[in-house]
């Protein structure tokens, strides 16, 4: 039996929601009734009963990073003994595994290194475009790039416009957190201001390179600046679609994990109580994503982080997407998950049981 609530039992806001409303219905409404609403919201955007879902890889490609974020377990410092960079041939063997499976996508990220030139860059992409021809490379992230620039004494549309020449395909919106300065600036200071994220992906997009938004809640900001980070994503796409952009793909969300990290071990006896989010927190968070941004079509539901059982309820809370097989993930996982990949034939059984149609999609949402 379908989870799904038609359009006609609930009565959608008749004009876009602005910051104190979409605050006020984050707080206050019905929990039902929010998610009633993102549903009919999410049917008026994305017609029709299907889910999709992507068979892809992460690769992380490697863990020195100088940034120091303190949610995160993956980083090594570039003089440690367990940081490491894969080298093309280890890369390649694993994209050779997911094109065994009919994967069509990698998402390759890592940390900030800064033993790594932009040649490294260019000609590992090169190369591996080159044996893999029909595989999607979605790589690295805005703070990334930032660094390779550092490093190439480069600006930002340079190296964009360097890595898509040597075959990057898009560049996934990692590391946006929260949008909302005061709060990126306590949980990561060296990453710098949200308006950097912000010019990175603009400059991605003018490049038309395939681009993807991102969330993690949970750091004990309040629900108005939730609010904000969306809100900021939703004037950026604003801002491509005036200007003839396709802008963001799509929009991720989940909580901040506090098991293995210095943001957890600083703030524990807050943890699980006034930290992180729990399975409703996170649901309404998904609906009220789906109802704030009336500019980007597809709502994805993170599975790693609250697992399948979850995601499938979110598939009835605005969300349209259930993510990716993933095959493998390092970063997430080292803070707290448990699960790291999904088959296909679990995607679409979790997608069936709720009710919905499963159709297999690409990087840039377009069904296969």
């Amino acid at each position: 039996m379908s989870l799904a609530i038609s359009k006609s039992q609930v009565r959608l806001p008749k004009s876009r929601i602005g910051l104190d409303q979409a605050t006020a219905m984050y707080a206050d409404l019905e929990f039902h009734e929010l998610l009633k609403m993102a549903q009919a919201r999410r049917r008026e955007m994305v017609p029709g009963n299907h889910v999709t879902y992507l068979v892809d890889r992460n690769i992380n490609y490697t863990n020195a990073c100088t940034i120091n974020c303190q949610f995160c377990s993956f980083y090594r410092p570039p003089d440690h003994p367990e940081a490491y960079t894969q080298t093309v041939d280890e890369i390649s063997e694993r994209i050779y595994a997911l094109e065994e499976v009919g994967g069509t996508r990698i998402l390759m990220q890592g940390g900030v290194n800064p033993d790594l030139p932009l040649e490294w860059y260019t000609e590992l992409i090169s190369e591996l475009r080159s044996r893999h021809p029909g595989i999607a490379f979605d790589c690295f992230s805005p703070i990334e790039i930032e660094g390779i620039a550092k490093v190439a004494n480069m600006n930002i549309a340079e190296v964009l416009e360097e890595l898509r020449e040597a075959g990057m395909t898009g560049l996934p919106g990692g590391g946006a957190e929260m949008l909302v300065d005061n709060v990126r600036l306590d949980i990561s200071p060296i990453k710098g201001s949200s308006d950097r994220w912000i010019e990175v992906m603009r400059e991605a997009q003018r490049l038309d390179l395939t681009t993807s938004a991102t969330n993690v809640f949970g750091f004990g900001e309040t629900l108005r600046q939730r609010i904000e980070h969306l809100d900021r994503i939703r004037n950026l796409q604003d801002e491509a679609i005036s200007e003839g952009r396709r802008g963001f793909t799509s929009f991720i969300a989940w909580p901040v994990q506090l098991e293995n990290n210095s943001f957890g071990r600083r703030n524990r006896g807050r943890n699980r109580i006034e930290l992180g989010a729990g399975p409703i927190d996170y649901l309404r968070h998904v609906a009220i994503s789906r109802l704030y941004l009336d500019n980007i079509s597809h709502i994805q539901a993170s599975w790693p982080t609250m697992g399948l059982g979850i995601a499938q309820i979110g598939l009835s809370a605005g969300a349209d997407d259930i993510g990716s097989t993933m095959m493998e993930e390092n970063v997430v996982s080292a803070s707290g998950t448990t699960r790291t990949s999904a088959s296909e034939l679990e995607l679409r059984k979790t997608i069936e049981s709720a009710g919905f149609t499963p159709i297999k999609r690409d990087s840039d949402y377009l069904h296969l």
